[in-house]
């Protein structure tokens, strides 16, 4: 899913950093000036709106590179990754946008319990189920409009205005254009910009510890942490594991098989049926289908802890690469599992809560180029499981936050 995260070098005192301003100025491809255009580094609390002569200065407090996003009705979006390094001055021309979203065919939402339903799907997968996403509420939900297939059993949506987020636990109200969002059974992505503005000018204490706590642990937190080569100082514990195939449940074509053939013989798949040993053809497909419903597709083998820094990291050129094989266990020594964790996506587990917390990161494309700030420049380059994939929306913090070490 895009969740890009960037900051730059640890430095926990903010009067360390030095401020510098990114000067530009948004215009027509007919040099038109264009007043009001939002101007902001994407997933940041760094933005601004241009004046009457269409200029704008960000202020930035360290060097990085951050994706400036523009923004203007009537106008295509302008998105550029900038180091903040180049502090050359930004002239930024918007192409008109002769297809709108009002203009292209939506059909026009029907606000019923169907809408509902899987509006409350949206956000329980969107925002996530942790107690964090209990204090966020999209202030326009009635700009949201989905669509379910049932052959695919994939739900999309789609935002006519960017979404407003009030985020009363970590004390921030965020926009965010929806790009891109899609639920196909259990995986989720989603994409878009977000622009995060402070509730208030001053933080109340309640914020900034849901602030720490989201950090703390999260994937933002061990890059850094791995850059940093500090993952044991800050309690993080890296094992490595090799996932294979479950070899005592079905095969997919097996599965599929089992179910055509019940199909045929008229009957209705009854996992009740609790008969080990089959005495008909029909018996075997039954049992086909409850073993597919039971076991798990995979098996995963540990195979090594604590696995060093130079086996998840690679450079080339300089460069680095978050480079590992198979997959990597992530524990977080620091902080135990919430309860909504435990309970599970349909609240039916009843097993205890850990006092670590669990993720698993699996690599896509070979491996993931790292920020010098210590982030993924393509997050869709890896996939996140577990404990991370249970902190959603609502647990991801601006680019720009820094925490404070006491």
């Amino acid at each position: 899913m895009k969740k890009g995260l960037y900051i730059v070098c640890i430095l926990f005192t903010i009067q360390t950093f030095s401020q510098q301003l990114i000067k530009g100025k948004v215009s027509s491809k007919t040099n038109i000036p264009l007043e009001g255009a939002s101007v902001f580094f994407n997933n940041t609390t760094i933005g601004a709106l241009t004046n009457d002569k269409g200029e704008f200065e960000l202020p930035v407090r360290n060097n990085n590179t951050y994706t400036l996003v523009v923004s203007y009705l009537g106008y295509k979006t302008y998105q550029k990754q900038i180091n903040t390094l180049n502090t050359e001055y930004l002239t930024i021309q918007l192409d008109e946008d002769n297809e709108l979203l009002d203009e292209v065919e939506i059909p026009k939402t029907k606000y019923d319990d169907e809408w509902k339903y899987n509006l409350a799907r949206f956000k329980k997968v969107f925002l996530g189920r942790t107690k964090l996403a209990e204090e966020c509420i999209i202030q326009n939900e009635k700009d949201l409009h989905f669509d379910y297939d049932a052959k695919t059993n994939t739900l999309t949506a789609i935002a006519r205005k960017p979404l407003q987020i009030k985020h009363k636990g970590l004390g921030y109200l965020i926009t965010y254009d929806l790009v891109d969002f899609s639920l196909d059974h259990q995986k989720v992505f989603f994409s878009g910009f977000a622009q995060y503005k402070n509730l208030r000018k001053s933080i109340r204490k309640k914020w900034k510890e849901n602030r720490l706590k989201a950090y703390n642990g999260s994937q933002m937190h061990y890059l850094r942490s791995l850059m940093d080569k500090s993952l044991e100082e800050d309690g993080f514990v890296v094992n490595q594991f090799r996932r294979v195939r479950n070899e005592a449940r079905p095969t997919e074509k097996e599965i599929q098989f089992a179910r055509e053939y019940i199909k045929l013989q008229g009957g209705v798949v009854r996992f009740s049926n609790r008969n080990a040993t089959p005495k008909t053809k029909l018996d075997s497909a039954y049992i086909t289908l409850r073993k597919a419903r039971e076991l798990p597709k995979f098996r995963d083998y540990l195979y090594k802890s604590n696995i060093p820094y130079e086996e998840m990291i690679s450079y080339e050129k300089d460069i680095p690469y978050l480079d590992f094989k198979d997959y990597l266990m992530i524990v977080y020594t620091k902080e135990p599992e919430e309860e909504n964790f435990v309970k599970g996506m349909f609240g039916k587990n009843k097993r205890k809560a850990q006092n670590v917390q669990t993720s698993n990161l699996v690599l896509l494309k070979g491996k993931a180029q790292i920020d010098p700030s210590g982030i993924l420049l393509d997050p869709n380059a890896a996939f996140q499981e577990e404990y991370w994939g249970f902190e959603a929306f609502a647990n991801m913090l601006p680019l720009d936050y820094q925490p404070i070490k006491e």
